[in-house]
């Protein structure tokens, strides 16, 4: 339990630390000052005051912020701080700024996959089509077969749960031996109801302790694209290939939400990932480290949404005022802040169901 609140505040200590670092470095290259620099939320746990920045450590690791000079609205600055304060500066610099946060967390992947791939090691990124549930084959005289399950049918639910890849087909199937599940196919354009009692199978958990779990005897290509470098040289191109790869990977997926073709259940919190820290950290160094890269991706996508509140909601002002010769007035940013704040919270609390649901 220690190692993984450990693990979770780890991960999200390096992510956070590297996005606002993004911010913080570019908004003292363009001659902004910063006021603050805080590594999560609430009362302040540790603090130091350098020249101009106080440098804090919050009690709630859950985010971070750099506090810019004149970054508020209707925040007032001394005649002679203006010049370097955020709302002066052009526009090009502001967006510079704020697109820095999420950059800095695609270059912390990259970093890492180059590392990796530079060691002589190969990174595998799946293929979306991979991860969902369509046989590619039935082991001869397995529950599968003798329930009717073929090559090329799609499980789309099992006892009238709603299942949209492997992995949530396989995590049923394994807590369910010896139990007969009622499974719906796709087959032929078609829907087919079958009945399958996955056969007990002897197993470790991550423990090492013995367990018994559920197999139906149906296979898979995994469909990954293995990535590996012929040198450290090479490393440095397939390294941005990788980034650029697991990124495609994680914007098709939410796509795929938005669009209904992905239940929203696959929305995780902080449970979550605390969860699947702990397991990458129980699975040595090298995994945790992969899987910060991979959350890592997934902070700057998520952050350049165009969703007010977030960077890309920022950007997407900048980009109106760019269009329009003139900022977004006030009082429209307002209204759009308090909407985005609205539309952040409700997705942080149905992720954080999502994850109580999914542990219970």
């Amino acid at each position: 339990m220690l190692e993984g609140i450990v693990a979770f505040i780890l991960v999200l200590g390096v992510l956070i630390f590297f996005h606002e670092l993004g911010h913080f470095l570019v908004a003292r290259w363009a001659g902004v000052g910063v006021l603050k620099f805080s590594l999560g939320f609430g009362p302040k746990l540790w603090s130091w005051k350098g020249e101009e920045t106080e440098y804090m450590v919050c009690a709630v690791p859950l985010g971070g912020y750099v506090k810019m000079l004149g970054e508020e609205d209707g925040e007032e600055v001394a005649e002679e701080d203006k010049a370097r304060s955020f709302e002066k500066q052009s526009l090009s610099r502001r967006t510079a700024i704020v697109a820095a946060g999420p950059i800095a967390n695609f270059l912390l992947a990259y970093v890492i996959f180059t590392g990796v791939l530079a060691m002589g090691l190969p990174l595998y990124v799946p293929q979306f089509e991979s991860l969902m549930p369509t046989v590619d084959s039935v082991v001869e005289d397995s529950p599968a077969e003798r329930g009717g399950l073929q090559p090329a049918d799609k499980i789309i639910a099992i006892d009238g749960a709603r299942i949209d890849t492997w992995h949530e087909m396989t995590e049923i199937v394994v807590e369910s031996p010896e139990r007969e599940l009622a499974v719906d196919v796709e087959r032929a354009g078609g829907v087919v109801s079958l009945l399958v009692t996955p056969r007990s199978v002897e197993a470790e958990s991550q423990d090492g302790e013995p367990i018994i779990i559920g197999q139906i005897g149906i296979t898979k290509d995994p469909g990954d694209v293995a990535i590996q470098s012929a040198s450290p040289v090479h490393a440095i191109v397939d390294g941005a290939v990788a980034t650029w790869r697991w990124a495609e990977l994680m914007v098709i997926g939410i796509v795929k939400i938005v669009q209904g073709e992905l239940s929203s259940k696959n929305i995780g919190g902080p449970i979550l990932i605390a969860d699947m820290s702990a397991q990458a950290a129980s699975q040595g160094i090298l995994n945790i480290t992969l899987f910060i890269a991979l959350i890592s991706i997934n902070l700057g996508i998520v952050n350049l949404l165009p969703v007010p509140v977030l960077d890309g909601g920022h950007l997407m002002f900048f980009a109106i005022e760019g269009i329009r010769g003139r900022p977004v007035e006030e009082r429209g940013r307002e209204i759009a802040h308090q909407i985005g704040l609205f539309l952040l919270l409700s997705l942080m609390t149905f992720a954080f169901y999502n994850d109580i649901m999914r542990y219970l």
